[in-house]
């Protein structure tokens, strides 16, 4: 009776995917005390952000929306999984062969850690600290797992070991290899013939078996000490203390409060996006896989570069300055034509072109090139700032502080100007600078430099597939040229002559602007609705499709519905 069993693949498995989760968990609990932004996994996953194609990134965007960091994350998680599973196997073989493939693992988080912005040699201090543990765990649960065979009673049970050390004694005897099963010479065997000895290795001239009671305890030592420090880890990152924070701000009166909104500024139709997106549901599209948490207490806005008088600001200083309010609606340079990444909120913050008047912008210069607190960039034309339009640094959003998605404790928000070009979130530095020195995190990855927002519009009702009942019927939706503002929306039926619609009220050419076609007489069939818009200008937008890409999309957003 002899095998060449080694250690049940699914235990070895296990112990490989106990002993990364080990690892992920003390790095973790390391990263909340040296730097939440060295955290191993996220450091990867930055890499793999800034090494993806744009146009795979588009599609990503188009595929999974607001949840692309969700899904990378979790698909980085899933292959660390995989791998680690796949680590435990290969070190029930040899355990230096788990211990090296964590070590490689490790190597890959310190190169992903250093090449980040502003990383030092202490960020790679829970990549290290991580693996050191992953290996410790790996090593101490194999361990547990595979005890001397004198240890085990006769039907492989520990704590009930055999006199005379007899399976010891039967695998010696017939000579068993590295992983064989020794026979069962116990006098029991006799009587119960279905009792059996476990798979047994030779580790030396010790002749070690599989224990499952071993298995179980170290596993729940490793789950348990991964959860410890995961919670910790999460806890130290700042989460908590940053909520607090934000909780306690009272925000300031703006010097000149804006008039309540008009009545005629939304027309309060179900299903049609309200004129004021409610924070909850405005968008967030950024290259944040952990959303920074910084504290307004130790944040700090640096003004540099070509500048006559560098400028450092805190939030204090930054809250008693003057304070202005307004109404401007935000978008995202990968809005499909009609597509979700729109947005509009009353702001409250400091006036960004009385800031840079105050540093003294030299002569020449014309990019302002921001940085987030995670190291994104941004390159705002400096002077479509200083043009005066309400850009600003922002700390409020709809009546609150900026929530922690959007950016708190500061974001910049630039009317006319897709977000990739000068909306940056955590905002923490700017350096005055020129487009033909520097380039914002888009550029070199095929975007244009500058990023004015095209004129579009959207059909929000009906919505696009709905079926529907004949007769009279709403069309509704919103359009959008901001800075310059929506003077007209068209919309037509089954390529039949375009109809004028009905525009609600626009308290600023910052926001976008609802409009409406209540009388559509609706007759059984398939129709095509399309929609346009012509801003303040006189431009009427093309019915060209573009793609998002290298400065936003154009073309008539277009419906298909079907009336019963």
């Amino acid at each position: 009776m002899q095998s060449n069993r080694r250690m049940p693949s699914w235990a070895a498995a296990l112990i490989g995917l106990v002993s990364g989760a080990v690892a992920v968990g003390v790095s973790l609990l390391v990263a909340g005390l040296v730097n939440p932004s060295a955290f191993p996994v996220v450091a990867v996953g930055d890499s793999a952000v800034d090494l993806t194609p744009a146009a795979l990134k588009e599609w990503a965007i188009r595929s999974f929306g607001e949840n692309d960091k969700v899904v990378l994350l979790g698909g980085i998680l899933v292959v660390m999984a995989v791998i680690a599973a796949l680590l435990g196997i290969a070190a029930a073989r040899d355990v230096r062969y788990g211990l090296a493939g964590l070590a490689a693992f490790g190597v890959v988080g310190v190169v992903a850690v250093l090449t980040r912005p502003d990383s030092g040699l202490a960020d790679v201090l829970p990549t290290v600290v991580g693996v050191g543990a992953g290996m410790f765990a790996l090593s101490r649960i194999i361990r547990r797992s595979l005890v001397p065979v004198e240890e085990l009673g006769p039907y492989g049970d520990r704590g009930h070991p055999t006199p005379g050390g007899a399976v010891g004694a039967a695998g010696a005897a017939h000579g068993t290899g590295p992983w064989e099963t020794a026979p069962d010479s116990s006098p029991e065997s006799e009587e119960r013939p279905e009792a059996s000895v476990p798979p047994v290795m030779r580790a030396g001239n010790d002749l070690r078996a599989f224990d499952r009671r071993g298995l179980l305890t170290g596993v729940l030592g490793g789950v348990a000490a991964a959860g410890v420090a995961g919670i910790a880890g999460r806890m130290l990152s700042g989460r908590a203390e940053v909520s607090v924070a934000r909780s306690g701000i009272t925000l300031p009166r703006p010097a000149k409060p804006l008039a309540p909104l008009p009545a005629g500024v939304d027309l309060r139709l179900k299903g049609l996006s309200p004129f004021v997106t409610p924070n909850s549901d405005f968008y967030r599209v950024d290259t944040a896989l952990v959303v920074p948490q910084v504290d307004p207490g130790s944040w700090t806005l640096k003004i540099h570069g070509m500048v006559d008088r560098p400028v450092e600001l805190t939030f204090a200083d930054l809250m008693k300055r003057t304070v202005v309010e307004a109404d401007v609606t935000l978008c995202c340079v990968s809005n499909e034509v009609g597509g979700p990444y729109i947005g509009n909120a009353r702001w409250l913050g400091v006036s960004l072109a009385d800031v840079l008047r105050d540093a003294g912008v030299r002569r020449g210069a014309d990019m302002l090139l921001s940085t987030s607190a995670d190291g994104w960039t941004a390159g705002t034309p400096v002077d479509v700032v200083l043009d005066g339009r309400d850009a600003l640094l922002a700390f409020g959003m709809n009546g609150e502080a900026l929530p922690v998605d959007h950016g708190f404790p500061v974001r910049q928000v630039v009317p006319g100007l897709y977000g990739y070009v000068s909306a940056t979130k955590w905002v923490t530095d700017i350096r005055v600078t020129r487009f033909d020195e520097d380039e914002a995190y888009w550029t070199p990855r095929g975007w244009s430099a500058k990023g004015p927002i095209k004129t579009e519009s959207r059909i929000d009702l009906p919505r696009d597939g709905a079926s529907i009942s004949a007769g009279r019927t709403v069309i509704a939706g919103v359009a959008w040229a901001q800075h310059k503002g929506v003077d007209a929306v068209e919309v037509r039926v089954d390529r039949g002559p375009w109809r004028q619609a009905r525009l609600a009220e626009a308290p600023t050419a910052d926001t976008w602007r609802q409009w409406v076609l209540d009388d559509w007489d609706a007759t059984p069939g398939s129709h095509t609705i399309e929609v346009r818009a012509t801003d303040a200008t006189g431009y009427t937008q093309t019915a060209d499709r573009v793609p998002v890409a290298p400065d936003g999309a154009t073309g008539w957003h277009t419906i298909q519905v079907r009336v019963g």
